[in-house]
């Protein structure tokens, strides 16, 4: 316990989650295999019952009923750990973990250390009753996972993981589904061509749930203005027309909420299919700027129509974006061409 509590409040969420890890390294005798299963069924006996998947976000642990939420992560950290030479037991342990909170980062070391092992594992969970150990087979083996073990086997060639998605795309529970279409979004990062001949192949008669999968898996080559991925959602032509771009200030403070909006007017006598984007060239540490691309609009113009659109935009810091003072330039995207742009100056 002292080791597990000191210092802990100073730390982010990973840091905490590592530093139980290291105390359960120190107080569970794992030596032998015999040790290591008796720690894993140590581990599964505190646990909670198998969460809701609706109930995730809001799971806590709980004396009398068991651990389930965040503090499971630590737990598969001393999995990944203590357990890696003994992939078999501790992949029942992960299977029992991960429907408590998720075993998506634990996971990944014996991908990389057993690959055919756990891959044959992970296509047997795509039939498991439990939607948490079905998103389990396909968040786990993303090649690009966030805050996750980068496999770069998988980024080089994600073939191994391809029956699993296919296993997977149209299971009934969307948080799985949403899962392979982000799972395919991290291959279309290094394989577009791959990504976009699965898409051709699976969007012909797709049922609504199918659909929004597969556009889910498109919006990283869809915010670029990949054309041939453009092409297959049918919004590869340029945009025939006039585009301006206004902003609500020229002159923001981080924290600041700021207003677009963009003008339409068709050049076409003929209806148009549009996806509007935004990207934000943010200023950078060393200088220069680097362009983060934000979801804008879906839409049909009809022939000779004028259009106003609006959107809100936040300069709310985040965990994952660092905003600096300096002039940001803010590109308008229409079916991945650039339309138009306004600059605003951002004070820190």
């Amino acid at each position: 316990e002292r080791v597990a509590l000191q210092g802990l409040d100073a730390l982010e969420l990973k840091g905490r989650c590592m530093q139980i890890a290291h105390a359960l390294m120190a107080a569970l005798p794992h030596a032998t295999a015999g040790q290591f299963g008796h720690a894993c069924d140590v581990i599964e006996a505190a646990l909670a019952p198998p969460v809701p998947v609706q109930g995730m976000s809001t799971a806590r642990s709980d004396v009398s009923g068991g651990l389930a939420g965040w503090i499971v992560w630590p737990l598969g950290e001393f999995v990944a750990g203590a357990g890696l030479a003994r992939p078999e037991r501790s992949l029942q342990a992960l299977h029992a973990l991960t429907q408590r909170l998720t075993a998506e980062f634990s996971i990944r070391p014996f991908i990389v250390a057993h690959p055919e092992r756990v891959f044959a594992t992970m296509l047997h969970w795509t039939q498991d009753p439990s939607a948490h150990v079905r998103r389990l087979a396909s968040e786990g083996s993303r090649p690009r996972l966030p805050w996750g073990l980068r496999l770069q086997s998988l980024v080089a060639d994600p073939t191994p993981t391809l029956p699993i998605l296919a296993a997977l795309q149209d299971d009934l529970s969307e948080y799985v589904r949403r899962s392979v279409a982000n799972h395919w979004n991290d291959i279309a990062k290094d394989h577009p061509g791959r990504v976009v001949r699965w898409v051709q192949e699976n969007l012909q008669g797709a049922s609504a749930e199918r659909t929004a999968l597969l556009r889910h898996a498109s919006r990283t080559l869809i915010k670029r203005g990949h054309v041939p991925m453009l092409d297959v959602w049918g919004v590869g032509r340029p945009f025939e027309g006039q585009a301006t771009l206004s902003l609500s200030s020229k002159q923001c403070v981080v924290g600041d909420t700021m207003t677009l909006t963009v003008d339409l007017k068709s050049g076409d006598s003929a209806p148009q299919k549009l996806v509007i984007d935004y990207a934000v060239h943010h200023v950078m540490a060393r200088g220069g700027s680097s362009a983060k691309v934000f979801k804008g609009w879906s839409m049909t113009l009809d022939g000779g129509e004028r259009r106003a659109l609006v959107k809100t935009h936040s300069l709310r810091p985040v965990s994952t974006r660092t905003y600096r003072a300096g002039t940001h330039r803010i590109e308008l995207l229409v079916n991945g061409v650039p339309c138009a742009e306004a600059s605003f100056e951002l004070q820190a």
